[in-house]
């Protein structure tokens, strides 16, 4: 083949549009060349803006992709045809883009897989005619085809931030196509070329032409090497996903009372110095009653003299997947989100931290989802004293922060009918997600908010899976939906919850990821439902940072106003310039507060 065939080719691929254009009126080019610029520059700044429009626009070009190989190149035979690779490939972009056009019509959510697995083909088409030509136009092709491979294996990796990226990549493309047009155009209205290779106008054209290879040579290298170091990132964010063994398999026959303990090993990850770790796995029950199984680890004082009080913990949000579990990694009892556990042995107490179901264990994971939450958290303390040869006391004090504090609250509010026979002395609730209507609604009026996206995915997964009449496409926006499903399998631990963060502000920018009448229907009653109005037989605290910049401190201070106006005792503490994790640190107000107010729940309840 010709080499200047292949260069046409690869030129009628990319730029089909100016193939068609060439014999149009410069006024023409330059109104096409306007609107392409345009349409690309919406597109790359605002690629969700209008998903239908999006996948209109990737098919359409895929479709023209396909022409620019079915044509004839311009000044050619109409009867003159490509290679049979050339016609077989034009054809198949044709049918990708008719089948991107149907799908949008059906399912956005095919449309990223639709691209991804049509770049991939299209590559390593590129990359097989290396075998039968090696001309420095195949080579060209084949850099632009190894790219193409790396941008759809993306596609495929990252799902939720697939279509952003076709948006961007089309859009990109587009709004080079609009500025070449416009070029063209007006260098044909401002004067005539001419074929006379004495015309100064034509060695410009010659030179131009010879900037414009090395041109394409540069941009093509650059994006093969903006692949490859874009999938390097892509594997080491995807390195690192915790991984559950068989301790979490459920038996072969559960048990009928909730608070048994199944099996217990010891806990290999750190435990605070002076404590022995344990890991658990015991039966609790979900909010409709029926046995399910939760993880949890324990640490008891080593070598205490008397049985030791425990406290049994709710740990804030690290996901709602199985693999995000607290006691699969080392760290489920961390100082850096656990307040005062340096100070456990000190105290001579003990600590139960439940993963909740569905975490570690199979099941639904009940996030925000008060009673599901609220009996894992009383069913750890039970499970712990059941442990062989740790003599643990039968006072037992709640303890939670930020969704943990949700499920604090809950626990303490269901303790008295659920568990009469723990001896529940008090209640403490840290930066608690305290009224999950007001944050969703706090949360969907700053979606430009860090994290928010995940927020949002969270509860609307485990909410549409574990209540059946909720539907998650009603209450998901279609330009969200896998956003929403890959931020759910992810843990906020991992490396890759970075994509999710950032392909969320994406989406967030366009259109909102939750329906925009979601919460006026079951959605928002089911959230209503689901906030702790008491009663608590126990004391009770609440406590926050002012600067708390998760969850707004104007919707504690209203909870907590709520709950005094109808009669509820509770001690609310508030810290200036105090962050949502800040005042759980080693050494802050909270920690002397908090052990001073538990000290006395022991104390009071034991005199």
């Amino acid at each position: 083949m010709n080499p200047s065939t292949g260069d046409d080719r690869i030129a009628r691929r990319v730029r089909i549009l100016p193939a068609l254009l060439a014999r149009a009126p410069w006024w023409l080019a330059v109104l096409v060349g306007v609107l392409l610029t345009t349409a690309g520059g919406w597109l790359v700044l605002r690629p969700l803006t209008a998903l239908s429009v999006l996948g209109w626009y990737v098919g359409l070009s895929c479709v023209l992709s396909g022409l620019g190989d079915l044509l004839p190149r311009p000044g050619a035979d109409l009867a003159a045809r490509g290679s049979r690779t050339d016609i077989l490939v034009g054809a198949a972009w044709v049918l990708v883009g008719l089948a991107a056009l149907v799908v949008v019509g059906r399912s956005v959510d095919l449309l990223g897989p639709v691209i991804a697995v049509a770049l991939l083909a299209s590559g390593a088409v590129a990359l097989l005619r290396l075998l039968r030509d090696r001309s420095a136009e195949r080579w060209l092709a084949a850099l632009v085809g190894l790219a193409e491979v790396a941008f759809g294996l993306l596609a495929l990796l990252w799902p939720d931030a697939s279509l952003i990226v076709i948006a961007v990549l089309f859009g990109g493309r587009t709004l080079l196509l609009g500025l070449t047009l416009l070029r063209r155009g007006l260098i044909a209205r401002l004067r005539r070329r001419t074929a006379d290779p004495d015309d100064p106008a034509a060695a410009s054209t010659a030179r131009g032409r010879t900037r414009r290879g090395w041109t394409r040579w540069a941009s093509a290298v650059l994006v093969v090497a903006l692949a490859g170091v874009t999938l390097l990132v892509s594997h080491s964010l995807r390195d690192g996903a915790p991984v559950t063994d068989a301790f979490y398999d459920a038996p072969d026959v559960l048990p009928d009372e909730p608070g048994t303990l199944i099996r217990w090993d010891a806990y290999d990850g750190d435990v605070p110095v002076g404590m022995t770790g344990y890991r658990l796995l015991y039966a609790t029950t979900n909010a409709d009653g029926a046995i399910v199984l939760a993880s949890a680890v324990l640490a008891v004082p080593t070598g205490a003299a008397a049985p030791a009080p425990l406290i049994t913990w709710a740990h804030g949000t690290v996901g709602v997947t199985r693999a995000c579990a607290p006691s699969i990694g080392d760290d489920a009892l961390s100082s850096d989100g656990t307040p005062a556990v340096d100070q456990l042995a000190a105290n001579g107490w003990a600590m139960v931290a439940t993963d909740y179901p569905g975490m570690g264990t199979e099941g639904d994971f009940p996030y925000l989802i008060g009673e599901g939450e609220g009996r894992a958290v009383l069913d750890a303390a039970r499970a712990a004293r059941q442990v062989p040869g740790v003599e643990l006391a039968g006072q037992t004090a709640i303890w939670g922060h930020s969704q943990g504090g949700h499920a604090a609250l809950w626990a303490g509010q269901l303790a008295a009918t659920y568990a009469p026979d723990l001896d529940v002395v008090g209640t403490a609730a840290l930066s608690p997600a305290s009224d999950p209507e007001a944050i969703a609604e706090s949360v969907l009026a700053h979606p430009e908010a860090l994290g928010a996206s995940l927020a949002v995915a969270y509860v609307v997964d485990a909410y549409t899976r574990y209540y059946p009449d909720l539907s998650f496409d009603a209450v998901v926006a279609p330009s969200a939906r896998t956003l929403v499903r890959e931020a759910a399998a992810r843990c906020t631990g991992q490396a890759g919850t970075l994509v999710t963060v950032l392909a969320g502000l994406a989406v967030s920018r366009d259109q909102p990821i939750v329906a925009t009448d979601a919460l006026d229907g079951a959605f928002g009653d089911l959230l209503r439902a689901n906030t702790p109005t008491g009663p608590w037989s126990a004391p009770l605290l609440l406590a926050q940072g002012e600067d708390d910049e998760v969850i707004d401190i104007a919707i504690n201070e209203q909870y907590v106003a709520d709950l005094q106006a109808s009669g509820t005792d509770l001690t609310w503490l508030t810290y200036p310039g105090g962050t949502h994790m800040s005042i759980l640190a080693p050494g802050q107000p909270l920690t002397a507060e908090l052990i001073a107010w538990t000290q006395t729940r022991f104390a009071d309840d034991a005199g």
